[in-house]
């Protein structure tokens, strides 16, 4: 079955950078459109970051363009997200998530992991 292990999380200061990293397995990790998303304490799930099933095409949301780098490497079915000059509101439980289509970007995804908290403050 799909597993989507995420790590990488921690507590860091505003200005500062985390990188995070999924594991994925259980599916043909090339040939999907990824994701990550996050939640805000006391809000819903947020689509951050997208990238395309090779790696060619990538989209932010406004709020963390210029500042966060998504990436993948298909050999070792591994997702990234790199993130710099963090600031308070980046603050949230982040998740890497699939398209539920075959090399589409349909918006519509699973999620399964825990999730890795990012904490940004002072």
């Amino acid at each position: 079955q799909v597993q989507l292990v995420e790590s990488g999380g921690g507590l860091v200061q505003p200005g500062g950078s985390l990188r995070l990293s999924c594991a994925a397995s259980g599916f043909a990790f090339s040939t999907y459109w990824m994701y990550w998303v996050r939640q805000a304490p006391g809000k819903g799930l947020e689509r951050v970051s997208d990238i395309s099933s090779g790696g060619g095409n990538t989209y932010y949301t406004d709020s963390v363009k210029g500042r966060f780098t998504i990436s993948r490497d298909n050999a070792k079915n591994a997702l990234y997200l790199q993130m710099n000059s963090l600031k308070a509101e980046d603050t949230g439980v982040y998740y890497c998530a699939k398209d539920t289509y075959l090399f589409k970007r349909s918006g519509n995804y699973v999620y399964g992991g825990q999730g890795t908290q990012v904490t940004v403050s002072s």
